[in-house]
């Protein structure tokens, strides 16, 4: 029996559900429906009724199903509208007292304008039980709906907040609390954060449970998983403790469908869609990280670091006098205008200019076109995309260029130019917002513009991409089903859990440490302990050390393509590398990854052909797990740059087997032979292992 991988992603209009076989990771089948913002179950509905038509539609066996997962909006959706519960702080207190009380308490924050979120507070000793009652009750008499506990140290000392939690529940609460969400060092920072998990809490359980039953009652055995913040998946249950993970669990699909359907290693993932476009940075093929803030204020949230624009495929012109001065941020979409691509050339025949304000909140330089029969047409960078012949056959964004062209010459008319002009004008205006970001990813990421790659995904993506690359030079590719990589990446998704402790001067022991502990929570999680891979960073300003443990469930460990022969992975390197197959050489491999060179450049390889790593200026050195640990410290030495504020570590990877551990987050050479010999524990003592590093400055 084949085994399918559902995945569904819940946008802002459309919920899109694909089924992917698991061996091959193609895309099988697809549903698109509308989202169920205002149905009693919300977007718990709309999430069950794709399950359901994909399942009927395509003749899918629910026994098939070896896993299933959803984004969500939700989260953030809450936030942004203040659709939040009533939320009651209960401090808990020992010996740090009045201090303590500071930092648990907090003021009233705005989640969004003119939208104030502000719990209710009371405080109790964290070792009196009959004290936690009579607050907790105190609590809910003043309208809590949800309980936060919160106490200095319980990320050691958890007790007394899970004895708040539990009393709470008790007595009909939800609860939650500060160690449930992050296991750092911070009281204050720890308590909000706790509180504005609380808020969403009620919302997100029920819809959790109503989209689990769901599943169970369409015969599907695996348990439903939840797309978190950083590109990962959590199973319902832990949704059900920190809600909060999922903010920006939208974004994280594309981002996630970029790196596994696209086998992305270093560039700039763009998803395009009707109204906005999310931007992010993939580096050493890991998404880039920030801390997350709600209403201003910092959390111990970790969330994608997405740059969100308000330009995409169905953005509306604006005009000043006689020439455009914007595009966007309003959208076509959100204004209930028909594009000017997707309709016959005979709807467009005697449509005249118009002027007009898409909302009361909007300005009124919006242009569009009034048909004869009175209806409204938005030219769009799609339709100048179209007209101007950039966008490719067969993509989702491909529309009718004779249409294009009749709204086009309209406006022109109007602008006193010509129809080429202003679709380039259009498209000018657009794309510079997009190129835009990608400058600034760039640059705060540090990525190379001669090895990165600019990958568009969504729906709107080949109306603006290729023209925004084609300004910029940068090598560029609209991603396979590009229209459905949301989906695709939540099918695909890895699970994935993150351990974070405060620790001043970390010993290789601590690191250790943290590093099973991550490990184990992801294979607790789901994850196949045979593909657990972990990264350690180390933020000596903050004393923060922070494992990822990321895994594939027992099915993802399957190959897109198909294991590649020598000849097929050296053009595939030399197509990565942009170079003559005669410019490529195979330098080093061990029995999964072969290294191969060109130039300045380095680049890793799998079985399979995916580019895995790129250093440009690396160094290798090729060892044995017998005498990895004597190498690795030579290595590290002789990469190791002195400057006048001291020593920088190399970034140092280590590869052996199929897996590249990297260790370029931490601090000495003790932390890396530690991990690494950890690492290498049980592998014949004659097993290849290759050590790449390259020069920081220090």
């Amino acid at each position: 029996m084949r085994k399918l991988r559902l995945g569904v992603d819940v946008g802002g209009t459309f919920t899109d559900v694909v089924a992917i076989d698991a061996e091959s990771r193609e895309v099988i089948a697809r549903v698109k429906i509308p989202t169920t913002h205002t149905a009693v179950a919300g977007v718990a509905a709309g999430i069950v009724d794709g399950i359901a038509r994909l399942l009927a539609e395509s003749a899918i066996d629910p026994d098939e199903v070896a896993f299933i997962a959803h984004s969500t909006t939700q989260a953030t959706n809450a936030l942004l509208e203040g659709d939040v519960a009533q939320v009651g702080v209960l401090g808990l207190l020992d010996g740090l007292g009045p201090l303590a009380r500071l930092q648990m308490r907090f003021g009233r924050l705005q989640l969004a304008p003119g939208l104030p979120f502000e719990p209710a507070f009371a405080f109790a000793s964290a070792h009196d039980r009959d004290a936690m009652k009579e607050s907790v009750g105190v609590l809910k008499q003043s309208g809590a709906e949800v309980l936060a506990a919160t106490q200095a140290f319980s990320v050691d000392r958890p007790q007394g907040e899970n004895d708040a939690v539990a009393i709470a529940t008790d007595a009909g609460l939800f609860a939650t609390s500060g160690h449930d969400v992050s296991t750092m060092y911070g009281l204050r920072a720890r308590t909000r954060t706790a509180a504005i998990n609380a808020a969403i809490l009620p919302k997100m359980v029920r819809t959790a449970r109503m989209t689990a039953s769901a599943v169970r009652e369409a015969a599907i055995h695996s348990p439903l998983m939840v797309m978190r913040s950083d590109g990962g998946v959590m199973d319902a249950r832990e949704m059900e403790r920190r809600p909060i993970l999922t903010l920006l669990s939208g974004p994280a699909a594309g981002v996630a469908g970029a790196l596994l359907h696209e086998n992305v290693t270093d560039g700039i993932f763009i998803e395009v869609g009707g109204t906005s476009s999310d931007c992010s940075a993939i580096r050493a093929g890991m998404p880039q990280m920030r801390p997350a803030r709600v209403g201003g204020h910092r959390t111990m949230l970790r969330t994608l670091d997405v740059r969100t624009l308000g330009i995409a495929g169905g953005s509306l012109m604006r005009a000043s006098g006689e020439k455009i001065i914007d595009v966007g941020p309003r959208s076509a979409h959100i204004a209930g205008l028909s594009y000017a691509c997707f309709m016959e050339p005979g709807a467009v025949d005697g449509a005249v200019f118009e002027r007009f304000r898409p909302s009361v909140h909007d300005s009124d330089d919006y242009v569009a076109l009034r048909g004869r029969d009175g209806t409204h047409i938005a030219v769009t960078p799609t339709c100048a995309a179209n007209f101007l012949g950039y966008v490719p056959a067969g993509t989702f964004a491909r529309g009718n260029a004779e249409s294009a062209g009749k709204a086009l010459a309209v406006l022109a008319a109007h602008f006193g130019t010509s129809p080429e002009a202003l679709a380039k004008d259009l498209l000018d205006i657009a794309s510079a917002k997009i190129i835009a970001a990608i400058d600034e990813l760039i640059a705060d990421y540090e990525l190379d513009r001669e090895t990165l790659v600019v990958v568009g995904g969504g729906g709107g993506a080949a109306a603006l991409i290729p023209y925004a690359a084609k300004r910029t030079g940068l090598d560029f590719r609209l991603a396979r089903d590009a229209e459905v990589i949301s989906p695709i990446g939540v099918a695909l998704a890895l699970v994935r859990e993150v351990v974070e402790r405060t620790i001043v001067d970390p010993s290789p022991e601590d690191i250790l440490r943290i590093r099973r502990e991550a490990q184990d929570a992801v294979i607790a999680a789901g994850a196949s302990p045979e593909g657990v891979e972990t990264v350690v960073e180390i933020d000596s300003q903050r004393n923060i050390v922070r494992a990822t443990a990321s895994g594939a469930t027992e099915l993802a460990e399957t190959a897109a393509h198909g294991v590649l022969d020598e000849e097929a992975r050296l053009a595939a390197a030399a197509r990565l590398m942009r170079t003559a197959v005669s410019g490529v050489r195979a330098v080093a491999r061990t029995p999964g990854l072969t290294l191969y060179e060109s130039g300045r450049m380095l680049r890793v390889l799998d079985r399979f052909g995916v580019g895995r790593l790129t250093l440009r200026d690396g160094m290798v050195r090729v060892t044995a797990t017998g005498c990895a640990g004597e190498d690795l410290r030579d290595a590290i030495e002789d990469a190791t740059a002195f400057g006048d504020v001291g020593r920088a570590m190399p970034n140092l990877y280590v590869l052996h087997g199929a897996r590249i551990a990297d260790y370029s987050g931490l601090l000495s050479a003790d932390q890396a032979v530690a991990l690494a010999e950890e690492e290498l524990a049980g592998r014949e003592p004659d097993a290849p292992v290759l050590i790449l590093t390259s020069r920081r400055p220090a």
